[in-house]
């Protein structure tokens, strides 16, 4: 029978493996939380930040405080993971960012050996007035593609505050994604929704990106990259509304197909309903660069390697 520290131990390991900092988690001056399926491992407070969980039957519902006009020194680490070949992760998040806080926070969802494991989130997520929120979240999967992962996300933003967020799947098969995070800007709010994936085999991904620009002078970008391969197929919608003065949003899409049985699609809603605001979209979908490829092998790579230079290229 594995142990909590046996369980701890082994996705901890796998984190580091993952590009995580293993130190970070053990140190007493960050905060950290590391929850493998529905048990939460280790968990550290640190100052300025408060960490709440309650364990659930499936999953954990975690509660996440940034002081009021605290600047937190280091990174907060998240780790999520489910390390069997099968299991069921529900993460309910509640974030509150209150009015001029700052923190960076690095999140780490481990999957490496799933053959039919389900990953959710739901996160509400309120960021205060001139409070600044950087959220950076990197996925980790096997070569099976056996993962569901399914975050959900409202986010509202309050006047000069800022949501900058990443979501990265490169590594291993993403299996499915359903992707779906909407944010609600205030006066002078700045939003972003970044989202890099590389999908493979028989990989189905969805993303939808939704951010509405409430406040006057609010501004948002709605941000993906997509590289598809072998039978993967995606679809991609981003949508921006200015609904307030001098709001400023943009949509940006690209997709790039390198498969016969590539499905790509992408879908940039824009909608204006202030004369004074301004909102744009480009979306593209496309091969990778011949020019390019003949480049890098004119320098000695096969076709492979150069496939995955421009690859790393496209999504760093």
């Amino acid at each position: 029978m594995i142990t909590t520290k046996e369980e701890y131990e082994e996705i901890v390991e796998a984190y580091g493996k993952a590009g995580g900092n293993k130190e970070a988690l053990k140190s007493r001056e960050v905060a950290s939380l590391v929850i493998h399926e529905s048990r939460v491992l280790s968990a550290n407070q640190a100052e300025g930040i408060r960490v709440k969980w309650e364990q659930k039957d499936k999953g954990v519902r975690v509660e996440l405080t940034v002081e009021e006009g605290k600047k937190i020194t280091y990174p907060v680490h998240l780790c999520f993971g489910v390390l069997p070949k099968e299991g069921l992760q529900e993460i309910i998040l509640r974030v509150e960012a209150q009015a001029d806080s700052e923190v960076n926070v690095i999140a780490h969802c481990i999957f490496p050996n799933a053959v039919n494991v389900i990953h959710k989130m739901d996160a509400d997520i309120k960021i205060g007035n001139n409070a600044k929120f950087y959220y950076h979240e990197t996925h980790y999967h096997g070569e099976f593609g056996g993962v569901k992962v399914i975050p959900k996300a409202k986010i509202r933003v309050g006047k000069k505050g800022v949501w900058e967020s990443t979501f990265s799947l490169i590594d291993g098969c993403v299996g499915t994604l359903d992707y779906d995070f909407e944010i609600f800007g205030e006066e002078k709010s700045i939003s972003e929704l970044i989202v890099k994936v590389y999908g493979k085999k028989e990989d189905d991904i969805k993303i939808t990106e939704k951010i509405h620009l409430d406040g006057k002078e609010a501004r948002g970008l709605a941000k993906s990259r997509l590289v598809l391969n072998d039978n993967a197929k995606a679809i991609v919608r981003g949508e921006t509304y200015g609904n307030a003065p001098l709001a400023r949003g943009h949509v940006d899409c690209v997709e790039i197909v390198n498969g016969e049985g590539v499905i790509a699609r992408a879908i940039p809603v824009v909608y204006v309903n202030d004369k004074q605001a301004k909102v744009t979209h480009e979306a593209a979908i496309g091969s990778i660069d011949k020019k390019q490829m003949q480049t890098l092998m004119a320098r000695g790579l096969d076709e492979e390697e150069a496939v995955k230079i421009i690859v790393k290229g496209i999504l760093r």
